[in-house]
């Protein structure tokens, strides 16, 4: 792998003062006084016995779903047109494996970018509160740096684990600074920043960095982050997963070769931004370092949000909502709404510029439109991975259902998936008034799929590339891996 890991000047390390003046000269903090160096030492010295089974389990969940979501993802032209640029710009590297293509190998930075791309090519990943997409930006790149390391040094199944949650729980640490964080994002993508900064720290533990070495991983890809919410509900969106966890990996790849940043990037420097420049209400605190006391992850205390259709997670709440109106509608027997007996749609949904698309004119703008989400559920009962066609999109029944819908925004609805709800309200052309409404919908954090329900999304999505004995294989891979040795048999099976 990396046959030595040049020296870096720790951060915080204190400048000369000057006393040929009278005027004081105001030092840098100490080391162990920073915040960016609390953060460098929990990556560093954090253990596999930290984790407690809730997070192992947990963990092994996201792992699970976010290969489920790769491998379908790499059936998509988006994830196409990825691949096809790495291949034909860059020089053949035979290292790390590709979603979905069998014998296809790039250099371990392309290949974390285009599966990074394929996981959220569908915005079928998992969703976390603060908002971010925590999965898509760290697994690609432990996975190809895993397949970077040599054979007689490949990480155990619980150090793979390990550094995985160590991406998550620095992306959650960093969101949890900052109220604006809370919501529904305006500004930045969130996972093209946190899930930059995840990545990094994984990839530092997953190399053995000193802590000063793992801050200056979180510096750097500091300077690699950061995506306009502008280029939502378009191709490129899927390139901000794909670009977190590339650029990530490269940020401790630098580090691990002596390349030095801000000693005090996560901390609040008056007049100079560093992290505090993706979130204007930024307020850091240092990370407690762990001890034999252990370390409580925030996946502990907070479950992961899995999606059972490939949408933005808003769209969830409206789709429960209106698919409980359907069933008002259709009774017992399964059915279609007819389009006929509705004279008007009212949505209750929180304000959110972004997914509020009354015609969506491409998958990615439905699977960021409100409208759609309750249309497809109304007429259908349900959302699901056949909802996005073409051929679905433009049914002339949910393009009637569409033109009726209308919004209004309650004041006690706010933009936040920890406390956002969905309610529709169908008025009938008899005149009668129908509602459902969703506070919690299945596969949120309070309302967790089940081990079965997520195996169930699992063998559907890598069924669309792989073949049912090979599907089981991986389930198995990923259940048992805080007990294997090494991680080649997961490698092994996604090659």
């Amino acid at each position: 792998m990396l046959s030595t890991l040049h020296k870096s000047i720790k951060a915080g390390q204190a400048v000369r003062g000057l006393h040929k003046s009278a005027v004081g000269v105001l030092k840098r903090p100490a080391a162990e006084d920073t915040v960016t160096s609390s953060f460098g030492k929990f990556i560093s010295e954090i253990k596999p016995q930290h984790l407690s089974p809730i997070v192992l389990h947990r963990s092994k969940r996201m792992v699970l779903d976010s290969i489920g979501v790769g491998l379908i993802g790499s059936t998509t032209e988006v994830f196409e047109l990825a691949l096809q640029h790495c291949q034909h710009m860059y020089a053949p590297d035979n290292i790390s494996f590709v979603y979905g293509r069998r014998g296809t190998k790039l250099s371990p930075t392309l290949a974390s970018f285009v599966n990074g791309v394929a996981t959220h090519s569908m915005d079928f990943d998992d969703t976390w509160h603060p908002a971010t997409h925590p999965s898509g930006a760290v697994l690609p790149a432990v996975l190809a740096l895993s397949d970077m390391i040599p054979a007689h040094r490949k990480p155990s199944g619980l150090d793979f684990l390990l550094a995985f949650n160590v991406g998550v729980e620095i992306q959650g640490r960093l969101m949890r600074f900052s109220n604006e964080a809370h919501n529904i994002p305006k500004r930045f993508h969130p996972p093209s920043v946190v899930g930059t900064m995840g990545s990094a720290a994984a990839c530092a533990h997953l190399l053995s960095l000193d802590p000063s070495q793992c801050s200056h991983a979180l510096a750097i890809a500091a300077s690699l982050a950061g995506a306009p919410m502008a280029n939502a509900a378009t191709q490129s969106k899927p390139l901000h997963i794909g670009n977190a966890s590339r650029l990530g990996l490269e940020a401790a790849l630098l580090a691990s070769r002596g390349l030095e940043a801000s000693p005090l990037v996560l901390d609040a420097v008056e007049g100079v931004a560093g992290f505090s420049a993706f979130y204007e209400d930024y307020v850091p605190q240092t990370l407690e370092s762990p001890s034999d006391n252990g370390h409580v992850f925030l996946l502990e205390e907070q479950d992961m949000g899995f999606k059972r259709f490939p949408a933005h997670l808003g769209m969830h709440w409206v789709a429960d909502a209106a698919a409980s109106v359907h069933k008002l509608l259709v009774g017992v027997k399964p059915g279609k709404v007819s389009p006929s007996q509705v004279q008007d749609i009212l949505l209750r949904i929180p304000k959110s510029k972004y997914i509020n698309r009354p015609f969506p004119e491409s998958e990615h703008e439905a699977r960021h439109s409100f409208q759609f989400s309750a249309c497809c559920a109304l007429l259908d009962g349900e959302v699901t991975v056949q909802s996005f066609s073409e051929a679905a999109m433009n049914r002339p029944e949910l393009l009637a259902l569409l033109s009726r819908v209308r919004l209004e925004h309650p004041q006690d609805n706010p933009a936040n998936f920890n406390l956002m709800y969905g309610e529709v309200q169908v008025t009938l052309t008899g005149g009668d008034i129908l509602r459902g409404r969703c506070d919690t919908f299945y596969g949120h954090w309070r309302n967790p799929l089940t081990n079965e329900s997520l195996r169930k999304k699992f063998r559907y999505n890598a069924g669309a590339v792989l073949p049912s004995d090979r599907v089981e294989q991986l389930i198995e891979a990923v259940e048992d891996l805080d007990r294997q040795e090494n991680c080649r048999a997961l490698l092994s099976q996604l090659q």
